[in-house]
This record gives structure tokens, sequence and C-alpha cells, in this order.
């Protein structure tokens, strides 16, 4: 069995923007990600991103954008990530999904495709709606709110997640430090 870090991609990997990232103009790493997904992926994780993309849905962007930007993540990380799913789907748009957050659908197929260990697994995301989907298959979960463009600094976010981080290398040394000393 193997063990993962799941990867929500806007507002963890890149720079969250209200009205969509799709152009690799527009695509913007942010701090310390290439060191973070490193140290994880020294540590033994898989690196897989689970993200919803329902700008396709809304005709705004293609998958192709999606796997543009992707592809640049990679380049730009040291091809460390092992996997993206994506769900191009939104209910008022073309159809509901299971595997658009918060459903679990893309938790599960990567789950089984890789044989991961659920229990030595975790899910990285800024929204409500990722943690539910990791809470769905019985994943721990760090939430970083902040980086989130709908994040509101007067909500109390501590009751969403098992941990809480700033950033994703915030992340990544919460995550070593409690598996280190388990």
């Amino acid at each position: 069995m193997n063990k993962c870090i799941f990867l929500d991609r806007d507002g963890v990997l890149n720079q969250d923007h209200i009205d969509y990232t799709y152009r690799l103009d527009d695509f913007k790493i942010l701090d310390k990600v290439p060191e973070a997904l490193q140290m994880l992926k020294n540590a033994g994780y898989l690196l897989i991103i689970i993200t919803n993309q329902s700008g396709i849905a809304k005709g705004m962007y293609t998958k192709e954008d999606v796997m543009n930007c992707y592809h640049y993540l990679q380049a730009q990380c040291g091809q460390v990530i092992d996997d993206q799913y994506f769900a191009p789907h939104h209910p008022d748009y073309d159809t509901a999904s299971l595997s658009r957050k918060p459903g679990s659908l893309m938790l599960e197929k990567a789950i089984a495709k890789y044989k991961i260990d659920v229990t030595k697994s975790w899910m990285i995301g800024d929204s409500v709606r990722d943690m539910e989907a990791a809470h769905k298959v019985a994943l721990r979960t760090v939430f970083i709110p902040a980086q989130s463009a709908r994040y509101d600094p007067n909500k109390d976010y501590t009751s969403y997640a098992d941990q809480l981080a700033d950033n994703l290398y915030h992340a990544a040394v919460i995550i070593l430090g409690l598996t280190e000393n388990s």
C-alpha cells in the first residue's frame, strides 16, 4: 500500500483567482511550492492533484488548457507530481457529478488505481469542499483557507480539518512532523 498527499490545485499550488486560472500567463505558482512538493516526495508520498475545473462546463476554457497548466506546473516543480484528476462538470451547466468535490469519486479512483492506504494519506486543500471530499474517504486533512480567493477572515475554519496551515510548505512541515513522530 502507498501513502499519498492529495492536493487541490488553485489556492494550494498556484494563486487562486475568483475568475478561474487557465491561462499560463495567469498561472502563478505559490511561494515554496516546489520545495514543499520535493519534501513530501522525498518522504515517500505519491503526489496527486484533485481539482474541480467547472470553467470547462461553463465554456470558459478547455481540458487542454487544464493540461497545459498541469504540464507547466510539472516542469517548474521537477516532475514530482504523480497524477492529476479533474472534474470538468458543474451542475448548473452540464451535469451533477460525483467526481466534483465535495463528491469523492476522483479520490476513490486514485485510491484504487494507486493502492493508497488512506490511514497514511492526507488531503491538502483551501476550501470546505476539499475537506468534505477527503472526510468521505477517511483521509486526514490540512486546510489552507487564507490562500483561497473565497477566504473570509472573520470565519473560524478550525472545525473543518485536522490541521490548519498558512501555505503548502507549512502543511508539509506539519504532515512530516506528525508522521515522523508516530
